[in-house]
């Protein structure tokens, strides 16, 4: 169903792609968009080791696409240093494939919300975070990407340095 990597050797380990995407804090959400047209679009998210959340409003874009066509893909770029000198870069990313679903049930959507404001505010007194869920609440939306395959891939410089320091 899913392409193998070309490049296996510049394959993440699973562990590797999920300390990618719980460390992350920004992704772009690739859909569906209108008449065909691809719609990427840049999210905060959080990855709790089995499912993406994503908030959003409850009209826009994002949902329209999501209600027309839940298969989605989801990449985090971990690292991408710029090596003028070889002509290419030393990088790390993640892409997630999967289908997005709006949650829907109140209890499930609460959840989601509060893993989101955790991972963002760690600092911020729970009682804090939860009046700003409140005063968002009536508008929000939140969305779940449900993994049917996570993929990582390192630069083949990044590749030779871990080969040579074994």
């Amino acid at each position: 169903m899913f392409r193998e990597m070309r490049r296996k050797s510049q394959q993440l380990s699973p562990e590797e792609c999920a300390q990618i995407l719980r460390q992350g804090t920004s992704g772009v959400l690739a859909l569906a968009g209108d008449e065909g047209w691809p719609y990427a679009v840049p999210l905060s998210y959080v990855y709790d080791g089995q499912t993406v959340y994503f908030h959003s409003a409850k009209t826009g874009h994002k949902i329209d696409a999501v209600a027309r066509e839940p298969r989605a893909s989801f990449c985090v770029i971990a690292q991408d240093d710029v090596l003028p000198e070889k002509f290419t870069t030393a990088y790390r990313s993640v892409i997630v494939f999967g289908r997005v679903r709006v949650l829907e049930k109140e209890e499930e959507k609460r959840a989601a919300v509060e893993k989101l404001a955790l991972r963002y505010a760690p600092n911020v007194p729970e009682a804090d975070r939860e009046a700003e869920i409140d005063r968002f609440w009536p508008g929000l939306c939140m969305l779940a990407l449900e993994p049917e395959q996570i993929t990582g891939k390192e630069g083949l410089e990044l590749t030779q340095l871990r080969g040579s320091a074994q």
